[in-house]
């Protein structure tokens, strides 16, 4: 009789290998969670950089929702770099936070994503 496939017999199933919660721990679960974080924060500021940068109207709920969210988020970048134009300043300043804020988090989730021995 012939076989086809790699050879297993016919109705045998892999072994499964576990998933990835499985082969990183619940380290490998927090590094995720702290992705999706650091993801969520640097699109507020990102968002806060553009309503700054096209002068969205601060008397909208939304807006002043999103930009003091925002402003909060780069609290320790406040005038980090003093510029004659305003929008630039924010736009320097709220960038490197983002820069910031997304290689630190990137490398805390690297270093909690290793695999276990």
């Amino acid at each position: 009789m012939a076989r086809f496939g790699r050879g297993r017999a016919a109705g045998s199933v892999a072994p499964r290998r576990g998933g990835r919660v499985a082969a990183y721990g619940a380290l490998g679960a927090l590094s995720r969670l702290l992705e999706i974080v650091v993801a969520v924060v640097a699109g507020i500021i990102a968002v806060g950089v553009l309503l700054v940068v096209l002068e969205a109207n601060r008397s909208n709920d939304i807006v002043k929702t999103i930009h003091d969210a925002a402003q909060w988020l780069v609290g320790p970048f406040k005038d980090f770099f003093s510029l004659d134009n305003a929008k630039l300043q924010v736009a320097v300043n709220w960038g490197l936070a983002l820069l910031v804020y997304v290689v630190v988090g990137r490398a805390v989730a690297g270093l909690l994503r290793r695999p276990r021995p």
